[in-house]
């Protein structure tokens, strides 16, 4: 490989090396990934192999990369068109006067991912406002570009703890989203709604929207799946074991099916790591953490390498059973884990957690560990 061609083809794939690793993924999650957004199951982490070592340039999945890496379509673009000796990127000018703010919003969900939401969250306000003061009609696909901005900008101010902000957001985008027609951005902004209803105690209007979804559509079925985690945690939060445990028990059985072409392209992060998540929280409110700790462990566990935001939840949710059981000895492994990750990540929903869990650290666990956990808390 000495001519000039695949020289550029070594350097695109060095820097999509890069920018997979930036985002804490594995060649194979990276793949899974890229075949949730794109609704096939072929892909193999072998072909993302081939990309990186520079034996072709995947040109048609170019759109699906930038989703799944956070990173903007022009920049992929641009050096796959420099990778094959051209000045410019193919269609460059022909990209809509809304690119800007999709970039912006697809960055900023990148930070989130690495660093949490806590900083971020007032330029994605920020974008959109400025976005929803640029509607004069009813385009609906623009009306569809603003209710998308809407919902990353509420996912972030419930990341940096902003609830109320969170909900009024997402409340005006699921407007818009309706307003436009687009059910699947409909079905998400209405799963994330529920979803600061459940972090926020309002069970039973998580409940409801949750029945709202799954009552008289046909919906996708990870989008049904989530919509019975969401249901499950506000049954566990009203103290209904046994219907929480059924939908949960449901939700399991339906990630069992393989990715179907139907599925949204934003149910690529509903994965078992996700369902045992859930389902070790829905024990947990339900007082029982000793069943919690066996789906919080491998929720933990699989968390690692998917994003340090979201594996300082999932080890923190462990540490939490852990803490209940008074398991001390288990507990400082996933509490040092949480050592590094605090020097990075801000978001402020998942800090107020771990300082109840530290406190009940310092309260009641053996002075060896408190003073762990001291230090641990101090390097955050």
């Amino acid at each position: 490989m000495n001519d000039e061609a695949g020289r550029g083809r070594v350097q695109f794939g060095a820097c999509l090396a890069s920018l997979r690793t930036c985002a804490g993924l594995s060649q194979r999650s990276l793949a899974f990934r890229l075949c949730a957004v794109a609704g096939i199951t072929t892909l193999t982490r072998n072909e993302v192999s081939r990309w990186e070592r520079g034996g072709c340039i995947p040109d048609p999945w170019l759109p699906s990369l930038a989703q799944v890496l956070g990173v903007p379509l022009d920049d992929l673009e641009r050096e796959a068109a420099h990778a094959r000796g051209e000045a410019e990127p193919p269609g460059c000018a022909d990209r809509a006067p809304d690119t800007y703010a999709q970039d912006a919003m697809g960055w900023l969900l990148a930070h989130d991912n690495r660093h949490g939401g806590d900083h971020v969250a007032d330029a994605a306000v920020q974008v959109w406002e400025a976005e929803r003061s640029r509607i004069t009609g009813e385009d609906k696909q623009h009306l569809a570009h603003v209710a998308e901005i809407g919902e990353v900008a509420g996912w972030l101010l419930h990341d940096a703890a902003r609830f109320r902000e969170a909900r009024a957001t997402l409340t005006q985008a699921y407007t818009l989203a309706r307003l436009a027609g687009d059910s699947p951005l409909e079905w998400f902004v209405l799963d994330l709604i529920a979803m600061i209803d459940v972090h926020t105690g309002r069970a039973g209007e998580a409940a409801a929207i949750a029945d709202e979804m799954l009552t008289g559509r046909e919906l996708p079925g990870r989008v049904a799946l989530m919509a019975r985690v969401r249901r499950a945690r506000s049954l566990a939060q009203a103290g209904d074991r046994a219907r929480a445990l059924a939908a949960l028990e449901r939700a399991t059985g339906a990630l069992q099916d393989s990715i179907q072409a139907n599925e949204p392209a934003f149910t690529w992060w509903i994965d078992t790591t996700e369902v045992e998540l859930h389902t070790g929280e829905a024990l947990l409110s339900l007082g029982d953490p000793e069943a919690a700790l066996r789906h919080l462990r491998r929720s933990s566990a699989g968390s690692k390498g998917g994003g340090r935001r979201r594996e300082f939840g999932n080890v923190l949710a462990e540490l939490t059973a852990l803490v209940q059981l008074g398991a001390w000895q288990d507990a400082e492994a996933p509490l040092l884990r949480l050592e590094p990750i605090l020097r990075t990540v801000t978001s402020s929903r998942t800090r107020i957690r771990l300082r109840s869990t530290l406190r009940a650290i310092d309260r009641d666990a053996p002075a060896w560990l408190a003073d762990t956990a001291r230090e641990v808390a101090a390097a955050g």
